[in-house]
């Protein structure tokens, strides 16, 4: 998406990696910038035609999700986790052209000091309240599985609405350092959108500054990454273990979906966070690693926000069936309560109800 974190002209370190004076003016080094600048041109294509995809799926495949569920679809509690899933990726996406700007541009920020911060918060926002999100369902999967007779009694689309409501507000305030710190700082012949840990232009704390680097990053990886896909390893591993004990699960459609829009997002997200922690490091890392690195696996990370609506789609039961439409998909792979309400009133009147209650709530 932009130069790495650690730009600022005012760090001594940085300034190695970003002086276009770093390479001797031999033939050799020459020819060896030269490559390295058409390997970042190449990066740097890879990057925005990620980011144009992406915008384009995004917009398209989120808003049809949202006009899905809110149109025609009764506002089930799988419902409402799916239509803030599509939200918040539907919101980053429609920023998304700014950074395709920015990119097409040679990382030129020309919409100010006030977007560049917005433009990076909302992407840290979408991958918190996404990972959230995907969080909470593991959980109430866990639960309905775990518990089917607690979940039955106290699972309703109110307590829903209320825990998304505190996922976003959690979310914005783990996103706001971006507000802190993303700044623009003129470079050469261009302006340029990058974290400024210093807060200032002229910071003689170095150590200080390196240490928010530091804390802002780790707690990114760990709030963002590392605690929500343990917890979800976990309850899929309940899950996956009372199914197999009870041999449970008729129909492993929505197992399938959900743990393929977990996937996804860890495989999206993973690269992001890894180069991000190395980044802290920057002073073992070349200067290619950096430049070239940290555009690829961003774009990567925001691609997760169109992957969503795909997956809904093409794993959906009835996806092989060419004559049923694609809204017509979306609401079956969207709408487990609907089956999981029928199921379970039923299983209250049979002696094996306990069975078919499991079954039908994964």
């Amino acid at each position: 998406m932009d130069l790495p974190d650690n730009f600022t002209d005012y760090y001594d370190e940085a300034s190695r990696y970003y002086n276009d004076d770093y390479y001797v003016t031999t033939d050799e080094s020459h020819r060896t910038k030269e490559s390295a600048q058409d390997f970042t041109f190449i990066t740097r294509i890879l990057a925005l035609l990620i980011f144009t995809v992406t915008c384009i799926l995004g917009l398209l495949g989120n808003g049809v999700v949202i006009s899905v569920i809110t149109l025609k679809m009764k506002k089930s509690v799988n419902a409402i986790w799916f239509l803030n899933l599509a939200v918040a990726d539907f919101l980053f996406n429609v920023f998304l052209p700014l950074n395709i700007a920015y990119t097409a541009m040679g990382y030129h920020w020309v919409f100010g000091k006030g977007m560049c911060k917005v433009n990076t918060f909302l992407l840290v926002l979408n991958m918190y309240t996404s990972v959230f999100l995907l969080t909470m369902i593991s959980i109430d999967r866990c639960i309905s599985v775990a518990f089917p007779v607690w979940s039955q009694n106290h699972r309703n689309p109110k307590i829903a609405w209320l825990l998304c409501a505190l996922i976003w507000v959690l979310g914005f305030l783990l996103s706001s350092p971006a507000l802190v710190f993303r700044d623009t700082a003129a470079h050469q012949d261009r302006v340029i959108c990058f974290n400024n840990y210093s807060l200032s232009s002229l910071s003689a704390h170095h150590h200080l500054d390196e240490k928010r680097h530091k804390t802002v990053t780790i707690l990114r990886f760990l709030a963002g990454f590392i605690v929500p896909m343990t917890v979800i390893t976990v309850c899929y591993i309940i899950i996956i273990v009372r199914l197999k004990r009870n041999r449970l699960a008729k129909s492993k459609k929505p197992l399938r979906i959900i743990i393929a829009i977990i996937m996804t997002f860890f495989f999206c997200w993973c690269p992001y966070h890894v180069l991000n922690l190395m980044e802290t490091q920057h002073h073992f890392l070349s200067k290619a690693v950096l430049e070239n690195g940290i555009p690829i696996v961003t774009a990567i990370a925001v691609s997760n926000s169109c992957m969503n609506p795909v997956l809904y789609v093409f794993m959906g039961q009835d996806f092989k069936k060419f004559k049923v439409t694609v809204l017509s998909r979306l609401a079956n792979a969207l709408s487990e309560d609907t089956v999981h309400s029928t199921i379970a009133r039923r299983s209250f009147t049979k002696p094996s109800s306990m069975t078919e209650k499991e079954t039908i709530l994964v």
